[in-house]
């Protein structure tokens, strides 16, 4: 059966590349075109429904009922992206907050440092990965996963690197509606295998550090966990799920978790604790107990606090803003208007996303000297869940982090203290389905035939694969009783929105509201009947009007 998709990307002959993804729109009339005429011009389009999603689970101790609800509530988010009028292409990868640390021996707490991790959490139960301190929290994988790996095979696939070879990959894959899972496997059952990563990893959490380990592996050929994961021109979603602070150090400064105890809240104790993570990365304002504000710093060695960012003793959090919007520049040759998109479910109070009265976060210093000791600030959020009374951690690093990719103002932090993570969880992916937009044609399209109301294009549309060296004409799609198809033996066809107002008397060639309210008069669809071969880029080019200000007066 052809299914209505998106073209995964244009590319420009004249090095611009041109990135158009599938609207699940009605199919569209077609309209037959003239490729006699010479002044065709190649036209960046900017969409995308192509979509690399990034989980960074913290597997601490305390972690095993906020991955269990993880787990339980994940429909919430992949409905929203496998829904009729989105059914992006997505991947998802998993990894840990456990990069490593002088405190957790690596024989004890095997580090992820950032590799994606997809086995069945039914398997690392029998590992002991569920166990901490001598308490089993096996449930928090047998309540919602009964599958191990052996019924878990992942399909081989291809990336855009990997010149046609298909091989098992380390992630979560769902391209045209094809999944890489073993047939009755749907990709909700197998995050809820895969999702569960166990309490046994190190309790000095490096979220920051874990995240861009695992984006900078997927451009590496010497990863064989990581690599090709991240596509060029696919929209990035970062998310991480945390109750504690993120503890991403300097390893030439490792010293600050042994014998240096400048940022120990009890010079005294004997090891150091997780204090150490908010005495040397955050500075508060204020007298205290209860401050006025806190921010990241960087501290070196000394305690000396705003010190250059090569002298301090954290991971300065520069380095991971100034990376993320590395990879974000690169995106934006595809398309202008793509942003990363970070998300937060830790600890911050109940309603903070949506800025209630009352749900600002508070640091205050913890009455219980004890506890105070342990962590250097008070609890963010505090949650009663069966009986049990579970806390967070107020984020500071972690939170400017994800603050610094905020769009349209809104706050994409939600708290981790609850018992539903629903709500955030279907709040994220309408982030990321919001940016996944119609394929505008973005420059004023002549109209061939002016004798009617209604646009006659002039476009001609190219598969280009760069592997093999290749160049195919993709033909107009057929009308078979009110819908589109590819003619027979085409894998591939095109059709053309055209109609902006209901000019016509059929639907299906309606162009989308958003390109009409931006004043455009053509958007492309693409019809696939398969997944294009990895590395696929899509070419366009189309007769430009010569009376623009006429044609299309609100561009």
């Amino acid at each position: 059966m052809s299914r209505v998709t998106s073209l995964s990307r244009l590319s420009l002959t004249a090095g611009a590349a041109l990135a158009l993804t599938a609207c699940l729109e009605h199919p569209i009339k077609k309209v037959l075109y003239d490729k006699s005429s010479e002044a065709q011009e190649n036209v960046a389009i900017a969409i995308n429904k192509d979509v690399d999603i990034l989980f960074v689970i913290d597997n601490s101790g305390s972690m095993a009922d906020e991955q269990a609800l993880l787990a339980k509530n994940f429909a919430a988010f992949i409905n929203v992206l496998e829904a009729e009028d989105v059914n992006a292409n997505y991947r998802i990868g998993i990894t840990t907050t456990d990069s490593g640390n002088p405190r957790c021996p690596a024989a004890q707490t095997k580090p992820e440092g950032g590799k994606l991790v997809l086995s069945s959490c039914v398997d690392r139960v029998a590992l002991g990965d569920f166990t901490f301190n001598m308490e089993d929290s096996s449930t928090a994988c047998t309540d919602v996963c009964d599958l191990t790996d052996d019924q878990l095979q992942i399909k081989p696939t291809e990336t855009a690197y990997s010149n046609g070879e298909k091989a098992p990959r380390s992630w979560i894959e769902r391209i045209e509606g094809e999944t890489n899972l073993p047939e009755g496997v749907s990709t909700i059952q197998a995050f809820q295998c895969f999702g569960p990563q166990g309490v046994s990893g190190c309790g000095f959490e490096q979220h920051l550090e874990s995240m861009y380990k695992a984006l900078a592996l997927a451009s590496q050929e010497t990863s064989t966990t990581n690599y090709g994961f991240i596509r060029d021109a696919a929209i990035l979603s970062i998310v991480f799920i945390t109750d504690e602070l993120d503890c991403s150090y300097v390893p030439e400064f490792d010293a600050i978790f042994k014998d240096n105890k400048v940022f120990w809240e009890n010079p005294d104790r004997p090891d150091a604790t997780s204090a150490v993570c908010f005495n040397a990365g955050v500075k508060c304002e204020g007298a205290g107990p209860q401050y006025d504000s806190c921010r990241s710093a960087n501290y070196d060695i000394d305690g000396n606090v705003d010190v250059p960012d090569d002298e301090a003793v954290l991971q300065p959090l520069s380095k991971y803003v100034n990376f993320v919007q590395n990879l974000e520049m690169q995106k934006q040759a595809f398309d202008l208007n793509q942003e990363v998109l970070v998300a937060l479910i830790a600890g911050v109070p109940p309603g903070y996303d949506k800025m209630q009265a009352g749900s600002d976060i508070i640091y205050e210093d913890e009455p219980d000297p004890a506890e105070n000791e342990l962590f250097g600030i008070g609890k963010g959020c505090t949650f009663t869940l069966d009986g049990a009374t579970q806390t967070a951690m107020p984020p500071v690093r972690e939170r400017e982090f994800a603050e610094a990719f905020q769009v349209g103002g809104d706050r994409n932090l939600f708290s981790i203290c609850q018992d539903d993570y629903s709500d955030a969880l279907q709040a994220i992916a309408n982030k990321i389905r919001d940016q996944i937009k119609p394929a505008c044609m973005t420059k004023c399209v002549k109209d061939t035939d002016p004798s009617d109301a209604i646009l006659q294009p002039n476009c001609q549309i190219f598969e280009d694969n760069a592997a093999t060296m290749s160049r195919k004409e993709i033909v107009p799609c057929d009308e078979v009783n009110g819908a589109w198809t590819a003619p027979a033996g085409e894998t591939a066809c095109f059709v053309e929105l055209i109609d902006p107002g209901n000019e016509t008397p059929s639907e299906i060639d309606n162009l989308s509201e958003e390109c009409v309210a931006e004043g455009y008069n053509l958007e492309f669809l693409l019809i696939r009947t398969s997944a294009a071969p990895a590395g696929t880029t899509i070419s366009a080019a189309c007769e430009l009007s010569p009376n623009p200000g006429n044609d299309c007066p609100m561009l």
